[in-house]
């Protein structure tokens, strides 16, 4: 029986979030199901989703233990060897159980696509949803071009050459896939991270957040070597003691591998008083502390990894009407446009100064937070990509 003839199931196997935390890979599993089709889930366990199964909205959720949250090379290794194992074992619960019609894979990491081949002798589809770029990530984190970045790019090649349709979260994504995986342009769709406007909204403001100042700066983001927080570190120390600034808070939402590393940094810099680390926090405590804030950063390091990539943080900020300060990144650019100032690349000082320059001027917080608001409501939210995805899946389906 093809598929049409009955309704359509998708697995997605993703390892980088659980689920449903993982904001994009949920809005693409409710918009799927909202459609019709019949969807599982396989994903890591973490904080607050411990569960080896649950069913959420329909959904059927699998997740699976990490042996080891990694930091290294050889850790990383061992990671997605052992997701690896327990996707393939969870992957034949879902076959025989709810079965599928597709693979969807969300990287990191590019291993996925070995599981995508076995099925597709199936006669199972093959979906690759690229999330990073994952040659690039290793040298952000890791600062080379080793036999490990070959085999990153070895593995992403695969990939693309192993996917029916991909799907890329950007331009720059999109030429990724076409120029170095050989993708045909058709079959890559641009399905951008857009924020679901239910989800993200403001709520009343938490004035305790400002603990007794009269700003509050958010940040919300993955602590880890590549996002930039010990620039923001930086800049908060620039702050408080070269321009003498004592009237300003910064608070910072996320969990990661460096999140203890940049608490210690915070204490060595003489500025621990000014930072409040929440670590990972529920979507009501990360929304508190960013509708309180006067001013949202991304202080993402400048490199050839974040360049190319769109960060959800930016489109949280502007869903929010939140003026926002970051480098000056390809991407940045092309979300934020009038919603954001941009600090020279990787210069902490520049970016103390327009924080600076921001928090002093209210017309124009006003002005960019009501740019950014309207740019997601009317080009930007998941109400404009749902439709996008929906049409990958039809190109996906034309042949089966």
């Amino acid at each position: 029986m093809k598929p049409e003839a009955r309704q359509r199931r998708v697995l997605i196997i993703v390892e980088n979030l659980p689920c449903p935390f993982d904001r994009r890979v949920w809005q693409e599993a409710r918009t799927l199901t909202s459609a019709g089709y019949l969807v599982s889930i396989i994903c890591p366990k973490g904080k607050g989703h411990d569960k080896s199964f649950e069913e959420l909205e329909g959904i059927a959720i699998y997740r699976h233990s990490l042996p080891v949250e990694a930091s290294g090379a050889l850790g990383y290794a061992l990671e997605y060897s052992w997701a690896l194992i327990a996707e393939f074992f969870l992957s034949l619960k879902v076959l025989f159980h709810r079965g599928f019609d597709v693979v969807h894979a969300c990287n990191p990491p590019d291993t996925i696509f070995i599981l995508g081949r076995i099925y597709k002798i199936f006669g199972k589809k093959f979906l690759f949803d690229h999330h990073d770029v994952n040659p690039e990530l290793y040298e952000a984190k890791f600062n080379r071009r080793d036999f490990f970045y070959r085999m990153m790019l070895a593995f992403e090649r695969w990939t693309f050459a192993s996917a029916d349709i991909s799907i890329a979260t950007n331009e720059s994504y999109k030429r990724v896939a076409v120029e170095r995986g050989r993708m045909a342009p058709e079959k890559v769709f641009v399905v951008r991270s857009g924020p679901d406007l239910r989800r993200v909204k403001t709520v009343p403001a938490n004035p305790s957040l400002r603990k007794g100042r009269r700003y509050l700066v958010g940040y919300v983001g993955v602590m880890g070597s590549q996002e930039g927080v010990d620039l923001l570190l930086a800049a908060v120390r620039h702050i408080v003691f070269a321009r003498n600034r004592r009237d300003i808070h910064f608070g910072l939402v996320g969990g990661g591998t460096e999140l203890h590393a940049m608490r210690e940094l915070a204490q060595r810099l003489e500025i621990a008083d000014y930072v409040t680390f929440t670590g990972r926090v529920p979507d009501d405590i990360l929304l508190e502390m960013l509708s309180t804030a006067d001013v949202c950063v991304n202080p993402d390091v400048a490199n050839a990894m974040n360049d190319m990539s769109t960060m959800n943080k930016i489109m949280e900020y502007m869903a929010l009407g939140k003026p926002i300060v970051q480098f000056d990144l390809t991407e940045g650019r092309v979300s934020a446009q009038e919603a954001s100032l941009y600090a020279k690349r990787n210069d902490p000082e520049d970016l103390a100064v327009k924080i600076l320059d921001l928090l002093a001027d209210e017309p124009m917080r006003a002005r960019m937070g009501r740019f950014g608001h309207d740019r997601v409501v009317n080009v930007l939210s998941w109400e404009y990509e749902a439709p996008r995805l929906l049409a990958a899946y039809d190109a996906l389906f034309q042949n089966a």
